[in-house]
């Protein structure tokens, strides 16, 4: 039988959290503590490197999730309209105010920050930024950005890659997801 306590203690110790339960078993109080499991480097600049990585998640992941939404909130709104003239005077309408909602926030990132959020919006939409915007607003409009993109060192058809080069990000968005981070 788990019995859990009612004030679950879900503290900061240390490096990582520490969730505790107790288990009643033949009458005798168990307690089994859970502790956030902690990549270990040998390099002080990789475990550096991870660290900063697991910022750039919990800034980046629920910007992500909410571009996720809001591109499938998009794509119901533009279904639901028949008329081609129609469907381009509303997503004009949609980026400029995505483009007011998000810019501020934007602004603030910086350029590796930028590239784990472009990573984790191919991770939840499943399309690259690239594809994103060429959906919504054209070759040339999506051209036009890379382009942009590009003059300042970064990509819009960067991939999101889980089994290689991304191994480590998605270990951590898991561990965000599960509420361990």
């Amino acid at each position: 039988m788990l019995f859990v306590a009612p004030s679950v203690l879900a503290q900061r110790r240390g490096r990582g959290y520490w969730h505790q339960e107790w288990t009643v078993e033949k009458g005798d109080s168990i307690p089994t503590i859970h502790i956030l499991p902690i990549r270990k480097y040998a390099r002080k600049p990789d475990m550096r490197r991870y660290q900063r990585l697991i910022r750039q998640v919990k800034k980046c992941y629920p910007l992500a999730k909410q571009a996720s939404l809001e591109m499938a909130k998009m794509e119901r709104q533009l279904l639901a309209v028949k008329d081609k003239k129609e469907q381009e005077r509303l997503s004009k309408e949609l980026q400029k105010q995505l483009i007011k909602q998000y810019t501020p926030i934007i602004l603030k990132m910086t350029f590796s920050e930028g590239k784990v959020l472009l990573k984790l919006i191919d991770r939840e939409t499943e399309h690259t930024a690239f594809q994103i915007i060429k959906e919504f607003r054209g070759g040339f409009v999506a051209g036009f950005w890379q382009m942009f993109a590009k003059m300042f060192g970064n990509d819009l058809k960067l991939e999101y890659q889980p089994e290689t080069k991304d191994r480590t990000l998605e270990r951590i968005v898991t561990y965000y997801e599960m509420g361990w981070l």
